[in-house]
């Protein structure tokens, strides 16, 4: 437990030198208040503009579904850049034979930021959110975003060599987040194409008030976790 402490305060102390990469923990709160307070301002204009009653407020739980995603999805980022920057400069391969190994190597790098993005999802949510939603619903709505967030992160480590492939692979990744999208305007059945994304079962639940989809995202976000552990392990 010391050496995951220990690695994981190496880790902050990284990102603390990293310009772009303490920008990246910001997002989440910069967010938050452009979505709490920019998107009903320009849903009053474009009501205004447009004469209908509302124009984007059908959609005001996507943007809940987003914000949920950020932090994880930031956090992820923020990993995986720190692994690639250790694996171009042979850091990893030491870390992984010392006391710490390669599971703890994850833990501090991995499942440390994702639980400190689900616990501020958890409690910046219910300031931010736009749509109703109850205690349950905040709860899964950050337990699936910070499970979308460990996936891009491993993606991003699984698939890429360097730092520059990183930030390539980050750009896919991001596509992650937007199978939340299908469910709104993708008629059934063809919208089921993409249900392989934990995303997508995320936007049906929050669409369809129905919590019990969440449980689907959950399953589906650890098959992929599990499987990109496994390529992580064949890469390195």
């Amino acid at each position: 437990m010391r050496a995951i402490r220990l690695s994981f305060l190496h880790m902050l102390k990284f990102i603390w030198h990293d310009m772009m990469l303490f920008a990246a923990g910001l997002a989440p709160l910069l967010a938050g208040v452009a979505i709490r307070f920019g998107v009903p301002f320009v849903e009053k204009m474009l009501v205004s503009y447009t004469g209908e009653e509302a124009v984007l407020t059908l959609y005001y739980g996507l943007f809940d579904i987003f914000f949920a995603s950020i932090a994880p999805a930031m956090f992820g980022f923020i990993a995986a850049m720190v692994m690639l920057e250790e694996h171009d400069d042979h850091i990893d391969r030491y870390l992984f034979i010392t006391g710490l190994g390669r599971s703890g190597y994850l833990v501090s790098r991995i499942m440390i930021p994702a639980l400190g993005a689900f616990v501020i999802t958890a409690a910046l949510l219910p300031v931010f959110r736009l749509s109703e939603l109850s205690a349950a619903g905040v709860v899964l709505l950050a337990l699936t975003g910070t499970m979308q967030g460990i996936i891009i992160a491993l993606l991003i480590v699984a698939l890429s060599s360097n730092k520059l492939e990183g930030m390539a692979i980050t750009k896919l990744s991001a596509l992650m987040i937007m199978g939340a999208v299908v469910p709104y305007f993708v008629p059934k059945p063809l919208c089921y194409c993409l249900s392989i994304l934990p995303s997508f079962w995320i936007g049906k639940a929050v669409l369809e008030s129905a919590l019990i989809y969440m449980m689907m995202a959950a399953l589906i976000a650890g098959i992929w976790i599990l499987v990109l552990l496994r390529v992580f392990g064949r890469s390195r």
